[in-house]
């Protein structure tokens, strides 16, 4: 009863909407195309408009914009002032639609210019930072891209630190990010691809790839992906990232995100998509694999036996991130006969006094330096570095002194911290982490047995995702052999002559054979 009179009563209070209200078509008397916008957007505080009449005769104009996300001084001499400059010289016609071919064609100096047609397209374009010129008379507007609003300068990727390779990385203007891929890609077939995404944000959103490289299938997938996109707003590239993946119940990343143009123009040279949205300086890659995960674009700015070492090193790293407690709990709970008699002795003298098993002592470290963690990523950066080192420092030894945890619990975790930080994709690495907790269950729980049960499980899992419709454990599994050339281990930088074998590219010789 209680809902029925509420809505009730809005039904009685709600303006009745005027019948047949359409104005979304342009019509020809200015001033009521200038209420129909300022009636649409509720006239808002930054809302500009100016009227002024076109010198050598009687016609009026006007242009509105949005105050702050315009260049003041391109609209003041680049329209405005050109216009009355221009039109002063010549004989202009009596014919409105005349007059208005040749300001497009003769007068307005503007290099990016579109005609509009519908309420539509002036509301879009004042809302992305176009000025739109009004002439009486006319059904339709000019819309001039006139955009100045402020933007963070380019700098160092702040996510992706480096040793060496270019310093630049990717900001939140789309436009700076694709003139980024150009500087890196100098290829006529570079080509970005265009979508609006939200219904009510419209945001720009590009995809990049080179046409003679991409396999068709691939830039079909990607683009029936966007093109199904429907949500209000896409305030950040990881909303897109969760809508177009194969699978977004799974804790492993399907589509790889960067801040690094070096890292996005070596994808699109493989013959991968990468995927830009105006707002945000994450890039995405797609299709990843858990391979190109493991990568960095450091392992080929060094010799081929330093990257290859490099590589060895973050797979070990994976391996210690995933199974190091585990394995500690297994051995010390259920096959204590497979440890060294004197590294047993010494566990086992560390663990006197300690009150609990060490299932539970490995899940109070682990969740303990989770939090010393994310309370890491969330101060600032001074005191968020003081917390990361220190805290885990004092906890880790307060616990130990109080006899909580054994000392060699304290150094199996911290080996676990570090080992995950030696992965190149931080969302790979917190899935890593988050599926060491499950084998921490699980060795706790059936022992070793628990452990390998867990392992079938998470690779049934793993060889089953996909990523745009490629394997996503693929070179291991479907197996390509010539592309573990560029693996594991990686070959000098002369011999890698071909693209990956399994993205099936159309140009598959990096290197031309003739060359070499």
């Amino acid at each position: 009863m209680v809902k029925i009179r509420i809505n009730s009563f809005f039904n009685r209070n709600r303006k009745k909407e005027p019948k047949d209200k359409n104005i979304s078509q342009l019509v020809k008397n200015i001033d009521e195309n200038l209420q129909n916008i300022k009636t649409l957007l509720d006239e808002p505080a930054d809302l500009a408009i100016r009227k002024f009449t076109v010198r050598g005769s009687n016609h009026q104009c006007a242009i509105v914009y949005i105050d702050g996300l315009v260049d003041g001084l391109y609209v003041r001499n680049n329209i405005i002032e050109n216009i009355q400059l221009e039109t002063e010289k010549k004989q202009l016609p009596d014919n409105k639609q005349k007059l208005f071919d040749e300001l497009n064609q003769e007068i307005l100096s503007t290099t990016s210019l579109q005609i509009g047609y519908t309420l539509d397209d002036v509301s879009n374009g004042i809302l992305n930072g176009s000025t739109v010129l009004y002439l009486d008379g006319i059904d339709k507007v000019f819309i001039i891209k006139t955009q100045g609003w402020d933007k963070r300068d380019i700098q160092e990727p702040v996510t992706e630190s480096l040793i060496r390779g270019p310093r630049d990385g990717f900001v939140e203007d789309l436009r700076t990010n694709m003139v980024l891929m150009r500087r890196y890609i100098h290829d006529p077939n570079l080509r970005f691809k265009t979508y609006q995404i939200g219904r009510r944000s419209k945001k720009s959103l590009v995809v990049a790839y080179i046409d003679d490289v991409i396999h068709p299938d691939i830039l079909k997938e990607v683009k029936r992906r966007i093109e199904s996109i429907d949500t209000d707003d896409a305030p950040e590239s990881g909303f897109i990232e969760q809508w177009i993946e194969d699978n977004y119940l799974s804790p492993f990343p399907q589509i790889m995100n960067t801040e690094r143009p070096d890292k996005a123009s070596a994808a699109l040279m493989q013959g991968k998509v990468v995927i830009m949205l105006d707002g945000s300086p994450f890039v995405l890659i797609a299709p990843s694999t858990l391979g190109s995960a493991m990568q960095s674009p450091e392992d080929y700015y060094e010799r081929w036996t330093i990257g290859t070492l490099l590589r060895v090193l973050r797979y070990l790293g994976a391996f210690i991130a995933i199974f190091l407690p585990s394995l500690y709990i297994a051995l010390v709970s259920f096959h204590p006969g497979m440890i060294p008699t004197n590294l047993a002795f010494s566990i086992a003298a560390s663990r006197e006094g300690v009150p609990f098993t060490p299932l539970i002592e490995a899940f109070l470290m682990a969740v303990t330096m989770e939090l010393l963690r994310e309370a890491g990523a969330r101060l600032p950066k001074t005191i968020g570095q003081t917390i990361g080192i220190v805290g885990g420092l004092v906890i880790g030894d307060a616990a130990v002194q109080a006899g909580i945890v054994s000392p060699i619990m304290v150094i199996v975790v911290a080996l676990n911290a570090i080992a995950s930080f030696a992965l190149p994709a931080y969302s790979l690495a917190i899935a890593f982490r988050i599926i060491l907790f499950g084998f921490i269950f699980l060795a706790g729980t059936f022992g070793l047995y628990g452990i390998i049960i867990g392992y079938i499980i998470v690779n049934i899992h793993i060889v089953n995702l996909k990523s745009i419709g490629v394997p996503y454990t693929t070179p291991f599994a479907p197996t390509f052999f010539k592309d573990w050339e560029d693996l594991i281990f990686r070959k000098p930088v002369p011999q890698l002559t071909k693209r990956p074998v399994y993205m099936e590219t159309k140009d598959k010789q990096k290197v031309d054979k003739e060359t070499r």
